[in-house]
């Protein structure tokens, strides 16, 4: 059964930083994509990071320069380091893995994600 666990949400002001965790258990698909998602309070799932098997990173337009995707294999581990935050990243964030192999490939879509987890707040103050 795979499991996802977020940490490191918080609340900061904006042009602060967090780094967000993802640690997951039972996802054996190691060659296949991760990443986050975020979703804010009336508004939809937006992707904001993945990194595919060969650790090729994507971002959205709107992180890009600001977020870090990174994975730890040997911890199993997913992290995003949110650099120069802005009021607007405030939202839910979720860590995401691939379900059927096309997570990267669609992203920033989330048409391919198979499991996320429960989420991590993040709120950004001006």
């Amino acid at each position: 059964q795979v499991q996802l666990v977020e940490s490191g949400g918080g609340s900061v002001q904006a042009g602060g930083s967090l780094r967000l965790s993802c640690a997951d258990s039972g996802y054996t698909y190691s060659s296949y994509c991760m990443g986050w998602f975020r979703q804010a309070p009336g508004k939809e799932r937006e992707g904001v990071a993945a990194i595919d098997g060969d650790g090729r990173t994507i971002y959205a337009d709107s992180v890009k320069g600001r977020f870090t995707i990174s994975q730890d294999n040997a911890k199993n581990t997913l992290h995003l380091q949110m650099n120069s935050l802005k009021p607007e990243d405030s939202a839910m964030y979720y860590c995401a893995a691939d379900g059927s192999g096309v997570y990267c490939y669609y992203f920033p879509s989330l048409g391919g994600v198979g499991y996320w987890g429960q989420g991590t707040q993040v709120t950004v103050s001006s």
